[in-house]
């Protein structure tokens, strides 16, 4: 025979491993406590007429324990699932409960709705896009950076051997000797051929691109004007580095200061004959 009240002082005054004391409240950690709290009515180890809702996968169950299954702990809880229309739930909570206390119906019904509106927010929380955080490791970034530097460099020798061999099979230096597979030989004849055509194309772009010749009826004022002021322009700026250059050259030529440079100059007279020297 289970004692209820026996039961509950023993848990309530004793030790009682689901129990959790805070500074305001005591709470009930098994997962059949309707409420989540430690009291007479709500514990489920204390009543032997006993009803919770849980929910798994989605999916909610009325659980009921009786005195006549004590006997048997592991068929103890009888499950029934619930529908998923929320009125149909309650009234089958209504019939399955139905010579039970009111308490117990009260906080089932209660229990049904917290789980209920729990499980909307989950759906609409998955529909919408949220960013996730996702754990980097050094060490696996660190080694596979070595592994792709490792696979470029075996890349690149195995590239160079190929170019060296087909340069040596155009050169005609193995002959007949080696059964060597003509495959890899046609396809680099074959890239060969496409930059021929791409060079081709471009030579031909550049030539369409040439200044054409214009006649001179066709040639308008205006770019007549342009072109004598290009012109214009063009004239200055030679007479402006032909000045530099003269001013360049003079430049040696100029006095010293604390030097005096003497200058001789030599004049004709048309009624003298003789030349005559200054000094300065």
């Amino acid at each position: 025979m289970q004692h209820d009240e026996v039961i509950w002082q023993v848990i309530n005054q004793g030790f009682c491993s689901f129990k959790v004391k805070t500074a305001t409240q005591t709470f009930c950690r098994n997962e059949y406590n309707v409420t989540g709290l430690c009291s007479r009515q709500s514990c489920p180890l204390a009543n032997s007429r006993y009803a919770t809702v849980r929910e798994k996968d989605g999916v909610c169950y009325l659980y009921m324990k009786t005195i006549e299954r004590a006997h048997s702990p592991a068929k103890m809880w009888e499950k029934i699932k619930l529908s998923k229309n929320y009125e149909k739930a309650l009234e089958q909570i209504d019939k399955n409960l139905i010579y039970w206390p009111n308490f117990i119906i009260h906080k089932c019904k209660q229990r049904y709705t917290k789980i209920v509106q729990y499980l909307i927010r989950m759906r609409k929380l998955r529909l919408k896009t949220s960013k996730k955080l996702v754990t980097i490791n050094k060490k696996v970034e660190r080694r596979e950076k070595t592994r792709e530097k490792k696979a470029l460099v075996a890349a690149q020798l195995e590239n160079a051997i190929e170019k060296e061999l087909l340069e040596r099979l155009q050169k005609g230096t193995y002959g007949d000797i080696y059964n060597i597979p003509s495959s890899a030989f046609e396809n680099v004849l074959d890239k060969e051929e496409i930059e021929e055509e791409e060079e081709e194309e471009e030579e031909e772009e550049e030539e369409e691109e040439e200044p054409e010749f214009v006649a001179e009826d066709e040639v308008d004022v205006s770019d007549l004007s342009d072109i004598e002021d290009l012109q214009a322009d063009e004239l200055e700026q030679e007479s402006e580095s032909e000045a530099e250059e003269e001013q360049e050259q003079e430049k040696p030529f100029q006095r010293r200061k604390g030097r005096k440079t003497k200058v001789e100059i030599e004049y004709e007279q048309e009624t003298e004959p003789k030349r005559a020297k200054i000094k300065v």
